[in-house]
């Protein structure tokens, strides 16, 4: 073999190596920008999510004001009919 031969097949290994190093990256960079895709999603998902929680949270809150409102009211009213009743006895 000549050295030019040498050369050709070092050559050829070279331009190998390369072609295989940036299919590699590019599958890197390619699995990592779908990676952050999803994060991104779930992420979303989890803002929606809690958003959610908070709104019933504060419906809730409504609602237990409400009916502490109403049960404050019918206190009043029980200790008003107990007063009745004991000046009736």
């Amino acid at each position: 073999m000549s050295s030019s031969d040498w050369q050709e097949i070092i050559g050829t290994i070279g331009v190998f190596a390369l072609i295989t190093v940036v299919i590699a990256v590019g599958i890197w960079q390619l699995a990592a920008t779908w990676r952050a895709k999803a994060q991104l999603a779930r992420e979303k998902e989890y803002r929606t999510i809690a958003d959610r929680a908070v709104l019933v949270q504060e419906g809730m809150e409504r609602q237990l004001a409400e009916i502490n409102g109403q049960l404050t009211e019918m206190r009043g009213r029980l200790e008003s009919l107990e007063r009745v009743l004991s000046e009736v006895e």
